[in-house]
C-alpha cells in the first residue's frame, strides 16, 4: 500500500439540503463529488427526524437511495454524550438521562444503526458538567462512562470518536486528551474540529496547540472554520445556538494550512491502524455551518457546501494531501451498459 498522505472526504449531508430530504442531500453532495456523507438529520418522507428517531422501514428506504445516488455513510453523526453527567439544575435545558438507561437505550441504538448503514464510525461527546464548574473536577467520572461507551462499541466491531466541543468536559483538545488517556481503549478515537475552537476565543497558535495535544488520539477530524474579531479571549461558556461567523476553511482563524501540514506526516500510520479496525481511511468531514450553527446541529445550503468545498480543497491542494472527487469514469459507470 502506498504511503502517500491521502483522505477520504464527506460532511454532514443534512447541511447541504434546504429542506433536510434525502434525496436533496442526496443530489447536492453527488452534484460536488462527494461519495461519504454522514448522516445526522434527514427527512425519509415522514417530517424531520435525528438519525437516532428512524425506523427501521426509514432505514431501509434510505438505503435504497444511497444506493441510487452512489451513497455511503462514514459515520453516525450521534448526539450520544450530549446529556448532562450529573442530575443538577444548572440553568441549562440539557438532558439528563440515568447512565445505565442511556447505554441500553441511546447508545445501543446508536451501535445498532452503525451497523444498518454499514459505517464503522460513531460520533459523540464528552458530557455536559454543571455549567459554572470547572471540567476538570468531572473528568474521571466521564471518562468511567465513556471508557462503557468505548467497549460496547468494541464489542460491536465499532469505533466511537469523541469531538471536541464548547461547554462539554472535553471543551478543549487538551481536556480531550487527558479523557482519552484514562479510557485507553482501542475503540475510542478523537475527533479535531478547530472551528470548536476558535468560537470559543482562542487564538490560531492557541488551536493549534490544542490540535497537538490531541494529534496521539485522533481518528478523523471535521473541518469548519470561525473568524470573529469581537472575541477576546477564551469564554467559560458558549452560546452555541448564538454563533455566526463560521467561514469555509481557507478563510478562517484555526490555521488549517499549518495544521494539516503537519497531519499529513502521521496520515498514512493513522491510516493503517484505522484499516485494521475496518475503516476505510481517514475522514476530513465537512460540517461548515456557514448559514448558521448550533448547538445539535447546522446549515450551509448546497451553494454554500459548494463554497466549503471549495476551500477545504485549496488546502488540501496546497499542503499536498491526495483526496478523490468523483469524476467522468464514475459517470460512465454508473450509466449500466
Amino acid at each position: 500500500m502506498s504511503d502517500q498522505p491521502r483522505v477520504i472526504l464527506s460532511g454532514f449531508a443534512d447541511e447541504a439540503a434546504n429542506h433536510k430530504t434525502a434525496m436533496e442531500q442526496f443530489a447536492a453532495f453527488a452534484a460536488i463529488g462527494l461519495e461519504y456523507y454522514s448522516l445526522r438529520f434527514v427527512d425519509v418522507g415522514s417530517g424531520i427526524k435525528n438519525v437516532m428517531q428512524l425506523t427501521k422501514s426509514e432505514i431501509t428506504k434510505l438505503r435504497h437511495l444511497e444506493d441510487e445516488y452512489g451513497m455511503n455513510v462514514a459515520s453516525i453523526g450521534s448526539p450520544i454524550g450530549k446529556v448532562k453527567l450529573l442530575d443538577t439544575d444548572d440553568g441549562t435545558k440539557n438532558r439528563y438521562v440515568p447512565f445505565k438507561r442511556y447505554m441500553k437505550s441511546e447508545v445501543k441504538k446508536a451501535c445498532d444503526l452503525a451497523h444498518a448503514f454499514e459505517t464503522k464510525l460513531i460520533r459523540g461527546f464528552s458530557f455536559y458538567h454543571p455549567k459554572g464548574t470547572d471540567p476538570r473536577e468531572h473528568l474521571n467520572q466521564a471518562a468511567d462512562q465513556l471508557g462503557e461507551i468505548a467497549e460496547l462499541c468494541h464489542r460491536s466491531d465499532l469505533t466511537f470518536g469523541l469531538e471536541v466541543e464548547a461547554n462539554l468536559i472535553g471543551q478543549t483538545g487538551e481536556l480531550l486528551a487527558e479523557l482519552h488517556r484514562k479510557v485507553n481503549h482501542p475503540a475510542m478515537v478523537t475527533i479535531f474540529d478547530g472551528g470548536n475552537l476558535v468560537s470559543q476565543g482562542m487564538s490560531t497558535d492557541e488551536v493549534f496547540q490544542e490540535y497537538l495535544a490531541m494529534k496521539p488520539s485522533l481518528g478523523w477530524m471535521h473541518i469548519k472554520d470561525y473568524r470573529d474579531p469581537s472575541l477576546t479571549g477564551k469564554a467559560d461558556h458558549v452560546e452555541e445556538d448564538k454563533l455566526k461567523n463560521f467561514v469555509p476553511a481557507d478563510m478562517g482563524d484555526s490555521g488549517h494550512t499549518r495544521i494539516l501540514e503537519d497531519f499529513k506526516e502521521v496520515l498514512p500510520k493513522l491510516t493503517r491502524k484505522l484499516k485494521r479496525r475496518g475503516i476505510p481511511g481517514v475522514f476530513l468531514e465537512l460540517e461548515p455551518h456557514l448559514k448558521g450553527g448550533g448547538q445539535f446541529g447546522g446549515f450551509s445550503g448546497p451553494d454554500g457546501m459548494g463554497v466549503a468545498l471549495r476551500g477545504l480543497r485549496r488546502v488540501l491542494d496546497f499542503v499536498g494531501i491526495e483526496y478523490d472527487i468523483r469524476g467522468w469514469d464514475d459517470v460512465v459507470a454508473s450509466r449500466g451498459f
